[in-house]
């Protein structure tokens, strides 16, 4: 596997999945927020550098292995914008609790104004359209949705249609801020016919939304596979990226394929644009260019995601609120 040859993301990977070995839930999560420097160091959970970083970018969580390779291979070619301060979770949370509001991430304030943010939900941008902070976006990747289960599949589940069965405990993203579920898995289990029996209708994250059965995660790319490693759930929607990185690092997961269009590949598109308030305008632009480049699209294929066209590339006005 490509990871072999990065054993700092690997050893890295490790560190933060391995909640006993850190002491702290919040240790792990702060792998969330990373601050990337010229030169290869990066520093965990340094709120503070969202109001003073060279570049910052608040980005739908499900792309965060990516994220080492690909900043540091551009800032080596930039290295004047010498600290990037990056943010991946759920992109609804990000756009209700950091832009549309003051947030806080652990007790400290974040910034409001982030110079780029990314959303596998166009929605999203459009909202920022219509507060008028963002005018242009452009489609930069996409994913499609798979099943996580134990390694071994000691379940033998074989595709989406077995979330129908009764025997199984699952693990999915919540629908409140996380957009794989909210607006992809969730549209799979009405196509499935299974939405009601597998959610129970609940709206809620970090909860049982069908007691004993069906857990609703607030960060699915960390919970879920961990959920599974310690035998609580036996499956869970998650992204193809997520499986190919859970696997290539050595977690107890693999993955079952779900088939088009089920899969929602067809829908998932990743849009990014730049916030009109961001104090790094310039070098928002130039990451921009960048993610238009062979290089930057050749690192997100080699973790399993599918490329843009050179169409989706090109920046284009955000359509206004219907």
């Amino acid at each position: 596997m490509k990871f072999a040859k990065f054993p700092a993301l690997v050893a890295a990977a490790g560190l933060a999945f391995a909640g006993a070995a850190i002491g702290a839930e919040d240790e792990e999560l702060n792998k969330d927020y990373r601050t990337f420097m010229t030169g290869g160091t990066i520093a965990y959970g340094q709120i503070g550098d969202s109001y003073t970083s060279d570049l910052v970018m608040y980005l739908a969580g499900n792309q965060f292995m990516v994220m080492e390779e690909l900043i540091q291979d551009f800032q080596a070619q930039n290295p004047d914008i010498a600290t990037i301060y990056v943010e991946t979770i759920p992109p609804g949370q990000i756009l209700k609790n950091q832009i549309l509001q003051q947030g806080q991430i652990n007790g400290e304030n974040t910034a409001q104004n982030p110079d780029l943010f990314a959303s596998v939900n166009l929605g999203h941008l459009v909202k920022l359209q219509g507060k008028g902070i963002m005018a242009d976006y452009m489609i930069y990747t996409h994913n499609k949705l798979e099943l996580m289960v134990a390694a071994g599949n000691p379940k033998g589940i074989k595709g989406p249609e077995d979330l129908g069965r009764d025997d199984l405990v699952q693990s999915h993203p919540n629908p409140l801020t996380e957009g794989i579920f909210k607006f992809y898995g969730s549209q799979m289990l009405r196509d499935l016919g299974l939405y009601e029996k597998v959610t129970g209708n609940a709206e809620c994250k970090s909860c049982w939304a069908v007691e004993g059965k069906t857990w609703f995660t607030s960060r699915h790319h960390r919970e879920t596979p961990t959920r599974i490693e310690n035998g609580e759930s036996d499956v869970g929607i998650v992204w193809t990226t997520e499986v190919v990185y859970a696997e290539a690092t050595g977690r107890g997961v693999e993955g079952v394929a779900i088939e088009p269009p089920l899969n929602q590949q067809d829908r998932v598109g990743y849009a990014i644009g730049a916030l009109s308030t961001g104090r790094n305008a310039y070098n928002a632009m130039r990451f921009l260019a960048y993610l238009g480049t062979e290089q930057a699209q050749d690192i997100y294929a080699s973790y399993g995601f599918l490329a843009a066209t050179d169409g989706e590339l090109k920046l284009k006005p955000i359509p206004a609120a219907k």
